[in-house]
């Protein structure tokens, strides 16, 4: 039995069944946890990588942007008619 950092409540987890660094969610609140330790069982908040993914894929699109622009001037280069 270990408890939600987040709520306090009690969460059934057998810790044979988990081991260091596995993730569940809190059936109370609904919190992602993230097991910190296994002999006692211990919970803590996980980490948020979503949000760092999220800025990841902003810079992406900047580059795929930069690149089209870079494009474009190397084209008007080749052919000043158009």
């Amino acid at each position: 039995m270990a408890t939600c950092p987040e709520c306090d409540g009690e969460i059934e987890v057998d810790e044979f069944d988990v081991d260091k660094g596995d993730q569940l969610s809190c059936p109370e609140c609904g919190s992602a946890l993230e097991v910190v330790g296994v002999s006692p069982l211990e919970l803590d908040l996980a980490p948020d990588d979503d949000d760092d993914d999220d800025d990841d894929d902003v810079d992406d699109d900047e580059d795929v942007e930069e690149d089209a622009d870079e494009e474009e001037d190397e084209q008007e280069d080749k052919d000043p008619e158009e």
